[in-house]
């Protein structure tokens, strides 16, 4: 049971002012030498100071932070991420309408279809409307369509009897019987062949699905929802996706913006993404007002992703918690200006400057199909690149 948490005294409100849009059911704030009653002492708790010099603290249950004068915003979006609500990180006016429809649309058995670029947290928005739905306590089987197999897509998604084609020595109920019960996140929709789309619309319709050498269907109730980063009705324009099945998919459509659309978004993923970084306990990384305003000005062909791999080399390249301008390393200028004490593996710098080249060409190309051109490579190698990546022992966590 939560233990009832006072009234936000008003000097909190009129000293952070963004703390007032922010869900503070189960955290206590405390401000300067206050001394809470015993209740308090037993909650979540946010200690609030006035100091010269911004930093904070993570101890257990508690997140101490000084904040000095123009820290104001950064001190909200780490209190924001310490208050750890479940959904994706949003302070942008878009974001927050974007989350509180997807809260609603959660709400209903619609079919959901999230279209937007990569890398603008498609599936942290899946997962949030999963959580907001009756389905909540059922599973939330995700699938990343670009990574599976060609030849084992069916067999994969709609299981198989055993038997049914050659290495088939036992049956497999498939990813759709899976998620029975909760809701199905198809990401990359757009790769599936189409006759794997032909029996996706069938699961859709008749809420039934035909595994791989079965004689007859079984009944499945699934709730899916599918995103990509292409234009799903240019594809259907174009014959590689079939009209019926985007029309079942996109019942109610929603789409992410570009992480340099919504500028205001930008510290509070940080706020996440550094405070994930401190663990359990001790200093969490501070985000100078210097280092907010370069990543503000940022362009972010990369989105969250790339705002994920800046931070991560801030973090390498700080000498203490505070993260400050220089320490910002972006994409285009990594070459320029960083010393490197020790010469980096062979296979990783191949590997990171291919991830570079494919995250440049996929920003700048209307399509995938253009990227893979403009990269002197096949669809189907660009898509097994991505897969890779996205799923490599080396790839980044996922930032929304």
């Amino acid at each position: 049971m939560t233990t009832p948490i006072p009234a936000l005294p008003p000097p909190a409100l009129d000293w952070l002012p963004g703390l007032a849009r922010i869900d503070l059911a189960d955290l206590a704030v405390i401000i300067g030498d206050q001394r809470p009653d015993a209740p308090l002492l037993e909650c979540r708790q946010v200690v609030l100071h006035r100091a010269r010099q911004g930093q904070a603290r993570l101890q257990g249950r508690s997140l101490r932070i000084d904040v000095a004068p123009g820290d104001e915003a950064f001190a909200t979006a780490l209190i924001a991420a310490f208050a750890g609500s479940g959904a994706p990180a949003a302070a942008d006016p878009a974001s927050i309408a974007l989350l509180a429809l997807a809260r609603r649309v959660g709400a209903s058995p619609a079919s959901v279809l999230i279209e937007g670029p990569t890398g603008t947290g498609k599936e942290g928005l899946a997962t949030l409307v999963h959580a907001a739905s009756p389905r909540r306590d059922g599973p939330f089987v995700a699938v990343n369509c670009a990574a599976l197999a060609e030849q084992m897509v069916e067999a994969t998604l709609f299981g198989h009897e055993r038997g049914a084609f050659t290495g088939a020595h036992g049956a497999s109920p498939g990813l759709i019987r899976a998620a029975d019960g909760g809701s199905l996140f198809l990401d990359e929709i757009a790769e599936l062949p189409l006759a794997a789309q032909a029996k996706l619309l069938r699961v859709l319709q008749e809420r039934e699905v035909m595994a791989v050498g079965a004689t007859r269907p079984t009944k499945v109730d699934v709730r899916i929802i599918a995103a990509g980063n292409r234009d799903l009705a240019a594809d259907v324009a174009a014959g590689r996706f079939r009209a019926d099945l985007y029309w079942r998919l996109a019942v109610f459509p929603l789409r992410t913006l570009p992480l340099a659309a919504r500028p205001a978004d930008i510290v509070a993923i940080a706020a996440h993404w550094l405070l994930a970084r401190t663990g359990g306990d001790g200093l969490v990384p501070w985000l100078a007002a210097c280092a907010q305003a370069r990543l503000r000005d940022h362009a972010w062909p990369g989105n969250a992703r790339e705002l994920g791999n800046v931070l991560d080399r801030a973090l390498v390249l700080c000498d203490g918690p505070d993260i400050r301008a220089r320490h910002l390393i972006f994409d285009a200028m990594a070459p320029a200006g960083l010393t490197i004490a020790a010469p980096a593996a062979l296979p990783g710098v191949v590997r990171d400057a291919e991830h570079h080249a494919i995250a440049r060409a996929l920003a700048a190309a209307p399509t995938r199909r253009d990227a893979a051109r403009r990269l002197g490579i096949s669809e189907r190698t660009l898509r097994y690149k991505l897969a890779a990546a996205r799923t490599g022992p080396d790839a980044p966590p996922m930032v929304q």
